[in-house]
């Protein structure tokens, strides 16, 4: 249901920020990402969606970031938290773009922060498993693209791991 800032009875301010989250999904092109509307404002196209709660609401509004930090009051998180999905979405975009090259057997592969990731095509299932250096993945998966989706996330699992 959508909202508007001048529907009675909807507090404007003493919001809190619960969190924020990125619609489009870890690979996907922009023209098959579904959007949300803001609640408050009513724009149809939001791709970062925070999440705001009220002690006198009984729901969770889901919006843009103006109306976000408009309603917590709060100009610094909201986009902070933002401008962090967006960096992490810029990293993935550019990593898929990175040169894959093809092995000797026609795997493709890649180096990257210090891993090599490899892609493998089951020939019996007709899916795609990852390697990160020596360790397989458990994971199969319908699409190269996917694959490597995985593959980038593992590598960052693998680095935070390292750094403890």
């Amino acid at each position: 249901m959508s909202r508007n800032w001048n529907t009675p009875g909807i507090p404007h301010k003493g919001w809190v920020l619960a969190g924020v989250y990125d619609v489009r999904e870890d690979g996907q092109p922009a023209d098959e990402t579904e959007y949300e509307r803001c609640m408050m404002c009513n724009n149809p196209k939001i791709r970062f969606v925070h999440i705001v709660s009220h002690k006198e609401s009984d729901e969770d509004l889901k919006v843009g970031c103006l109306c976000a930090e408009k309603m917590t009051n709060d100009y610094v998180n909201p986009k902070k938290q933002e401008k962090e999905l967006k960096k992490k979405a810029k990293k993935l975009s550019d990593r898929l773009k990175k040169g894959w090259r093809l092995s000797g057997k026609g795997n493709p592969f890649l180096k990257i922060d210090g891993y090599r990731i490899v892609i493998f095509k089951d020939k019996r299932t007709n899916k795609f498993i990852c390697k990160i250096d020596e360790i397989f993945g458990k994971r199969k998966f319908d699409s190269l693209e996917q694959a490597k989706v995985a593959a980038f996330k593992g590598v960052e699992y693998y680095k935070k791991k390292d750094e403890r």
